[in-house]
């Protein structure tokens, strides 16, 4: 993730956390007030994803399907959280197919 994207995550959450909706002027707003500098596309662009989407039940319940395998029965539609899950889960596979190739060689951590 680079600068201008956490930048605005950053303000999108400032956004959240004052109960104030999000919307790429208030997401300008913060970020001219930090003085960070990002394409002007970043703003609208995550304010465009995020609607519609209630961040805080997001970020609330962001571990409650941890190890389910799978999506939960009347799993809300995908969102700008979707990426995310998709690339932990490859990471969580990834550290699985390690592990597993350490146990055939051996390395095993309970051999």
């Amino acid at each position: 993730m680079d600068k201008s994207e956490l930048a605005c995550v950053y303000a999108a959450l400032i956004l959240v956390d004052d109960d104030i909706a999000i919307t790429g002027e208030k997401i300008s707003t913060i970020l001219k007030a930090a003085n960070v500098d990002v394409e002007p596309y970043w703003p609208g662009l995550f304010a465009k994803a995020l609607d519609g989407i209630d961040v805080k039940s997001l970020i609330t319940n962001i571990g409650s399907g941890a190890g389910s395998g799978g999506a939960p029965s009347g799993a809300a539609p995908a969102s700008a959280a979707a990426p995310a899950a998709a690339e932990a889960k490859k990471e969580e596979k990834k550290e699985e197919s390690e592990a597993e190739s350490d146990d055939d060689m051996g390395f095993g951590l309970f051999d």
